[in-house]
């Protein structure tokens, strides 16, 4: 049998399961079973993004993680930068390929092999490029809530790109909540010594008539200039600025309806790609750019109209209905050495429909619905000489002009009790997508072509979780789940820098990458201790990789893409708090990564295994936090130490990436950090941080930029 049969067959035998289980029924099925137990005082973490429905973190068969932005203001943990809201999750890496322009790593893989959503709809689009991207900065952290991290699950509910994992930012609520004719105002504000000065925030939000609620509010982001450590000091022109708006109203409609009207908007000035301009700086021996400027200037806006029920009686207990609308902008002014300028961009326009529905059965719940994303992608690039005269309008930008891409998704899912210590996810989801480019550049005679295509996928899962004692505060989870990413605009038809001396061009004939996840892990949920241990392995299959041709375009080397990379990733993550006494408590964290993938390490078209690119290094996290209980009002201490080892692990691509990665990989780093906060009253909370507190230079492996020096960091939250 062919892969692609070997595929299609376990795809439709997990949909097939799936739906024989769901709908057989089930006298063998009992009650509901209690969930896993919650250390004494403490309050689960719920989260909605794993299974569509509220669940908390202990009950999922597989693993996630919740950020709250209120947990982070108070932890003197708050970043104006979304992406970097997730260090210190085990399985992530944030990348930076700029100041202002970081990408997460889930269980190693970034960039469009994620999926970002912002209040549940996708900002993943057809243009999101291979590698690190700057795409996630442009939702603004300090208007969310919360965010939410599925990790190597979610194809089923989210569709393609989601291999890694599913992100999924939740905004700040309006004041429904609050007693009619109430409001609050809210004032966030964040200062760092080293890492880009000050942020702010203000919102308000209150109640109309007990019915209508409303909330509004802005970010501003003045950035500075990034301050490296003892040698590397300042780095030139690693400051932007960011500005950002939200406005959201909810209408109760009784009984358990609501309709949402929101809109957001972001924006990022100047943010250079500094690395490779002479501004950069060479560290640990890394190459210096020779290009004079590389700036970039990106926007977004969303706006969507969603209604909701909930607590129903009828045949669903709940249904959502979203339409929205999304913006995409982004510019590039590059100017070489010798003065040549270049200018490119695109917009993306992207129209999206979600209709989802949970229904109770007498076996536990079902989920099932249908995802509709529709991008109209518009592309330029223009060349000027050094004189600043016009030399050529190109045919197209970094991806096709005159472009569409749709995405189509029908998906089922089925949560299961399985007697009293037992529960199941069953899924399945099939997709389709098509592509139709009238703009596109041939790379041997420059003239205008085409390309179109389509793609179809089924793809499944089923998680299993089971409590080893009766109360459920020790649980043995275990899954295989399939992810797929069919090949977008980006991967198509992209003309475009790709990395250090690669140029990029269209590969009109690609299939989708298909993904198979096997995890397996513990959850302890006991009284002084909580913990989480997942193992897990890839397979990965038909992965698209960047192939030379052994051309050169432009005084560059061409590489087109191939769906030539076969491999696996295996990975071990840790993560669990003691409290050892009542004013104490102990948190740890570990990560290992280890990947390989079929590339092309030279110049030649002949495939070889190798590391896959940028793969985390081995990391470990301990935190020591005193509560003193002296304090009138809750108060904390927290004493952390973050290691991680040199990656020498590398890939072709790594080794040749001299600018952002150092001869021989990135060296590892030991960062001491000491936070303290307190709750000055109900509506006042202040933290402090000395962050990287000996000022140690180092850098995030495949970043552009190192992480800020010696930090001192101070945070401001007022309600009033």
């Amino acid at each position: 049998m062919s892969r692609q049969g070997r595929r299609s067959g376990l795809g439709g035998a997990l949909v097939a399961a799936s739906l024989l289980f769901v709908w057989d029924g089930g006298a063998r099925l009992a009650a509901d079973s209690p969930a896993a137990g919650q250390p004494a005082g403490s309050v689960p973490d719920m989260v909605v993004t794993a299974t569509r429905g509220p669940q908390t973190l202990a009950a999922l068969p597989f693993s996630a993680a919740v950020v709250p932005t209120e947990r982070a203001v108070e932890q003197g943990r708050l970043m104006p930068n979304l992406p970097e809201m997730l260090q210190g999750i085990p399985g992530v890496m944030v990348q930076k390929t700029a100041n202002g322009q970081a990408s997460p790593y889930l269980r190693g893989f970034t960039g469009f092999r994620n999926v970002m959503l912002v209040d549940g709809i996708r900002l993943n689009n057809s243009v999101f490029r291979d590698g690190p991207n700057q795409y996630w900065t442009l939702v603004d952290a300090l208007a969310t809530e919360r965010l939410e991290v599925v990790k190597g699950t979610g194809a089923v509910l989210y569709g393609s790109d989601a291999v890694g994992g599913v992100v999924n930012a939740l905004s700040v609520p309006t004041g429904l909540s609050l007693a009619p004719g109430e409001w609050e105002r809210h004032v966030l504000a964040r200062y760092g010594t080293a890492d880009g000065g000050f942020s702010g925030h203000a919102d308000a939000r209150g109640n109309l008539a007990g019915r209508i609620g409303w909330q509004v509010g802005g970010s501003l982001h003045p950035g500075e200039d990034l301050r490296g450590g003892r040698d590397v000091g300042r780095q030139e022109q690693t400051a932007y600025d960011e500005w950002d708006g939200d406005l959201k109203l909810d209408l109760d409609l009784g009984s358990g309806r609501l309709a949402t009207l929101a809109w957001q908007h972001a924006a990022q000035n100047d943010v250079w790609r500094s690395h490779r301009t002479a501004y950069g700086f060479s560290w640990e021996d890394s190459a210096v750019g020779t290009d004079l400027q590389d700036s970039f200037d990106h926007s977004r806006d969303l706006a969507y109209l969603k209604y909701r029920e909930d607590g129903q009686e009828g045949w669903y207990e709940s249904m959502e209905l979203c339409l929205s609308w999304q913006e995409l902008d982004e510019d590039e002014l590059r100017v070489r050495g010798n003065g040549r300028r270049e200018k490119q961009g695109f917009a993306v326009d992207t129209a999206g429909l979600l209709l989802a529905f949970r229904s109770p059965v007498p076996w536990g719940t079902l989920t099932y619905g249908l995802d509709f994303y529709h991008d109209r992608v518009d592309s330029y690039k223009h060349v000027y000489t050094a004189a600043g005269t016009l030399q050529s309008i190109e045919l197209q930008g970094p991806v096709a002009d005159a472009a569409t891409y749709d995405s189509l998704g029908v998906f089922l899912q089925g949560e299961v009790k399985l007697g009293e210590r037992a529960n199941l996810i069953l899924g399945g989801r099939y997709a389709r997508a098509e592509a139709d480019a009238d703009k596109v550049r041939d790379p041997v005679t420059g003239a205008r072509t085409s390309v179109d295509g389509h793609w179809d996928a089924v793809v499944g899962q089923a998680m299993l979780m089971v409590g080893l004692d009766a109360q459920r505060r020790v649980n043995a989870f275990a899954g295989v789940s399939q992810a797929f990413r069919a090949p977008n605009l980006s991967d198509l038809t992209r003309y475009d820098i790709a990395r250090t001396n690669e140029l990029e061009t269209p590969a009109p004939n690609l299939d989708p990458e298909h993904y198979l996840t096997f995890e397996a892990g513990l959850k302890l949920d006991l009284e002084k201790v909580s913990a989480e241990v997942a193992l897990f392995h890839t397979v990965i299959d038909d992965m698209i990789v960047r192939t030379p041709t052994g051309a050169v375009v432009g005084g560059l080397q061409e590489v087109t893409k191939r769906n030539a990379g076969d491999g696996e990733v295996d990975g071990v993550e840790i993560s669990g708090t003691w409290r050892c006494r009542d004013d104490l408590r102990l948190r740890l964290g570990f990560t290992w990564l280890e990947g390989e993938v079929e590339g092309y390490p030279t110049a030649a078209p002949v495939s070889q295994t190798e590391y896959l690119s940028r793969i985390m290094p081995w990391t470990a996290t301990a935190a020591l936090t005193w509560e003193p209980r002296l304090c009138r009002r809750p108060c904390f201490v927290t004493a952390e130490a973050v290691v991680a080892g040199d990656q020498d692990k590398l890939s072709a691509s790594d080794r040749s990436d001299t600018q952002r990665i150092p001869p021989g990989g990135t060296p590892g780093y030991t960062v001491f950090n000491l936070r303290l906060g307190c709750h000055v009253s109900e509506r006042l909370t202040v933290a402090l941080a000395l962050e990287n507190c000996f000022d140690e230079d180092y850098r995030i492996h495949g970043s552009g930029v190192n992480e800020p020096g010696r930090n001192l960091v101070a945070t401001l939250d007022f309600r009033f």
